[in-house]
This record gives structure tokens, C-alpha cells and sequence, in this order.
């Protein structure tokens, strides 16, 4: 027999697949509060506002996206093989978060905003850094390019990454990680022969 999720996580669960598919700005209270099944005021009793809920999925997110990267840069020690576990770390956690992968990607300026959730935009931070790290070691040491700024890598290895959420679905013969192995061949190794 299993046992029922409890009301905090169910509101979870709806509410980020609401936030996935509408974006956050569009998701009304009332909404999140139908796909639950309860009266809109009774999820003020689980959390604050319509913010907090989103901070919670996103932090959650976040959360265990920088634990697995800093498990990468505490265990790898060349750039190539630290390159290759961030890109293993995001896919896997995009795999295990994806709706707040989605709703990390279409609010990112929402979430990132001033007023927007601190942990989010710490985490935020630490991600960045993280790449930028890597990126400039290898760089440095002569195993990545130093002809193009990692200002603008980042966000191409970044945003790339990202979106395969959206449209990379695994198969028995082709999942995560021969994605994640397959990305870095790209960007290391390139398209051309």
C-alpha cells in the first residue's frame, strides 16, 4: 500500500507543473489551489504567498544542483574531466527537477530579480562560478580554447544544456548519460573532421 504524498508536497508537485507550463507571473493562487483540489485560503496555511512556493521548487533545484557541483570540482582535478561532471551534474539534476528546470529557465529574471527568492539567486551565483572556474582553468592551462571569452562560452555551454530539457527524451539505448557524454564531445571536440 503507499502511502499518501502530504498536502505541502501535492501542492508542490501541482504547482510546479502549473509554473512549467504557464509561468509563474500567469499561475494564480486560485489555480495552484483547483489542481490541489482545496480552497484557494488554505494554501496559506502550507505557505505564505504564491513566492514562497516557487522558492521552495526552485530552491530545491538549486539546492541540489550546487551540492553535485561542488561534489565535481572537490573530486575532479583537470579541466576536461571537471567540464564533463558539471555537465553530467545538470543534466542529471534537470532529470531529477524538471519542472523546476523549466520554470528556472522561463522565470529566470523573475527569480533572479532583487526582491526574488535569496537562496535562488545565491545558488544562482554559485552555479555561474562554478563554470566560469572551470572555463578559465581550462583556458589557462591550455586545454580549452583562450580565443573566445568565457564570458561568452558560459552562456552557450549554459543555455545549451538547458534546453535539452525541453526536448531530450531518453530511450533504453540513449539516455542521460550518453547525452551528457555526447554534449561535451561538441563543445570539446566540435562538429567539423
Amino acid at each position: 500500500m503507499s502511502t499518501p504524498l502530504d498536502r505541502r508536497e501535492v501542492i508542490l508537485e501541482r504547482a510546479a507543473d502549473l509554473f512549467a507550463k504557464q509561468g509563474v507571473a500567469a499561475t494564480t493562487v486560485r489555480e495552484i489551489a483547483e489542481a490541489v483540489g482545496i480552497l484557494s485560503g488554505s494554501l496559506y496555511h502550507h505557505f505564505a504567498s504564491k513566492d514562497a512556493i516557487v522558492d521552495a521548487i526552485v530552491s530545491s533545484f538549486m539546492d541540489d544542483l550546487v551540492a553535485r557541483y561542488d561534489a565535481v570540482l572537490a573530486t575532479e582535478t583537470d579541466p576536461a574531466s571537471r567540464l564533463r561532471g558539471l555537465v553530467q551534474a545538470s543534466i542529471a539534476t534537470s532529470a531529477e527537477h524538471p519542472h523546476a528546470t523549466e520554470i528556472y529557465q522561463n522565470d529566470a529574471r523573475y527569480l533572479q530579480a532583487a526582491d526574488g527568492p535569496t537562496v535562488v539567486r545565491q545558488s544562482a551565483r554559485a552555479v555561474r562560478s562554478a563554470w566560469i572556474k572551470v572555463l578559465e582553468e581550462g583556458a589557462e592551462a591550455g586545454v580549452f580554447r583562450n580565443d573566445v571569452p568565457v564570458k561568452v562560452v558560459y552562456p552557450l555551454l549554459r543555455d545549451g544544456l538547458w534546453l535539452t530539457a525541453r526536448w531530450f527524451v531518453p530511450t533504453k539505448t540513449y539516455g542521460y548519460s550518453n547525452l551528457a557524454a555526447d554534449y561535451v564531445k561538441v563543445f570539446l571536440e566540435g562538429i567539423g573532421r
